[in-house]
């Protein structure tokens, strides 16, 4: 087969994989985003203080940490299939048990479940993606999954004020997490290893394999935290998802104590609510993931080397990133709207190429396990943010200190990424022997 082939192929069965991951991710969103989404009204029924919001997100996040350090292997060892199929069960119903919780306890033991079961949603849709396309295309194709996180963010605002004013908050959370058995029917469907499925073309599968082979084998935690490669990420995602967790969790309330948006109409109308503010927030980031994705790829397929696309891709979205402790000064909702979008815009291209990071520096069979390591350590920064922001929101009700760190943190990660991995060079995994 010639590269003209290879470069071009008929098959395009692979954007379909693409397109069921981006439909994952966007469930798994919407089930994880509904409880800022009723953070006001939740907090006057049932009396929280935020440093209660800020406990019952607290325990989401250790559920996340502890799943992803423990998912990644699950998935090399049973499977893309099996791996997402057991997470999205999970989470399904632990999204709807939310709607019998009536204490801060009962909803943190939900949202901890819901974290166990969601923390096998990347991971198993980067290792898709590493199995189903090409490195050239990888970090296209993981924008656009990832963009499935925007649109399950956006939706939420705009589908649960209608749920709650036709059924109650209770079968809101009910009905959002049912979506999610679809989901399942439809992943155990159409979902199989690229050489094992029946739709895929012979010229197509060719094109998938045609990067260099790679061994096989598990990968051990032991192996995986020997290299720089990891640490990079883990530092990437330790030092930058809280920002993310941040805007998931508090932007509803944010906006809401700021701006003066309600989650239900008043008397402003629909246009005062939160619903268009996080949807106008969402729409920029689901166009900074793929635009991030997109940038490195086309650097890279105009002669720029991996590392140079890549991580000039990653500077553009941390300088992006830092005018966003302005949002705390906004005159306005349009402006505070337009400032936090292209901090989420640039969030979201930022975290598509950092997970990129990964398939481009580690063979296939370690990908899920160096992405549980990373996803553990962004979700025990998650841990520490919710801490912080019920404590300073308690103490000051200021916003601009937690801002303040968002707009920061990028340039730092990306300084410390580059020391640690001046090149992307292919990690060396030594195999000692362990099992760990």
């Amino acid at each position: 087969m010639t590269d003209t082939a290879l470069a071009k192929p008929r098959g395009r069965y692979r954007w379909a994989i693409c397109a069921l991951l981006f439909f994952a991710i966007t469930v798994n969103y919407v089930d994880r985003q509904i409880i800022g989404v009723l953070k006001p009204l939740l907090e006057d029924e049932f009396g929280w203080s935020e440093i209660d919001y800020a406990n019952i997100v607290f325990w989401f996040q250790a559920a996340y940490a502890i799943g992803l350090l423990l998912v990644g292997r699950l998935i090399d060892t049973v499977g893309t299939r099996w791996g997402l199929a057991i997470a999205i069960g999970v989470w399904s119903v632990a999204a709807m048990a939310h709607a019998g919780a009536s204490s801060v306890f009962q909803f943190a033991a939900a949202r901890f479940a819901l974290g166990l079961g969601e923390a096998g949603g990347f991971p198993a849709s980067v290792k898709a993606v590493s199995e189903w396309f090409p490195r050239r295309e990888r970090a296209f194709a993981t924008g656009l999954f990832n963009a499935g996180s925007n649109v399950g963010a956006l939706l939420t605002p705009l589908l649960v004020p209608i749920l709650v004013l036709a059924f109650g908050w209770r079968a809101a959370f009910i009905i959002t997490g049912a979506s999610g058995l679809i989901l399942l029917a439809l992943w155990l469907l159409v979902y199989r290893a690229p050489r094992e499925h029946p739709r895929l073309s012979a010229e197509e599968l060719a094109y998938i394999e045609s990067d260099p082979p790679e061994p096989v084998g598990r990968v051990s935690w032991r192996q995986a935290l020997a290299t720089r490669q990891a640490w990079a990420f883990i530092v990437g995602k330790f030092m930058t998802d809280p920002v993310w967790w941040l805007f998931l969790f508090w932007l509803p309330d944010f906006f809401a104590k700021t701006q003066g948006l309600t989650l239900l109409p008043s008397g402003g109308g629909f246009l005062q609510t939160l619903g268009p503010a996080l949807v106008a927030v969402y729409l920029l980031a689901d166009v900074g993931s793929i635009a991030g994705g997109w940038l490195s790829s086309r650097l890279i397929a105009r002669g720029w080397s991996v590392n140079a696309g890549r991580k000039l891709a990653m500077l553009v979205c941390a300088v992006a990133v830092t005018p966003v402790s302005l949002a705390a000064f906004s005159p306005s909702p349009i402006v505070a709207i337009a400032i936090i979008g292209l901090a989420a815009a640039a969030h979201q291209g930022w975290s598509a190429n950092l997970f990129t990071l990964v398939s481009d520096t580690f063979p296939r069979r370690a990908v899920a396990t160096v992405v549980g390591l990373g996803g553990f350590a962004g979700a025990v920064g998650g841990m520490f943010i919710a801490k912080f922001a019920g404590w300073t929101l308690e103490t000051t009700g200021s916003y601009v200190p937690l801002l303040a760190f968002a707009g920061l943190t990028y340039l730092v990660a990306l300084a410390i990424i580059h020391l640690l991995v001046p090149r992307l060079d292919q990690a060396t995994l030594i195999d000692r022997g362990d099992k760990a």
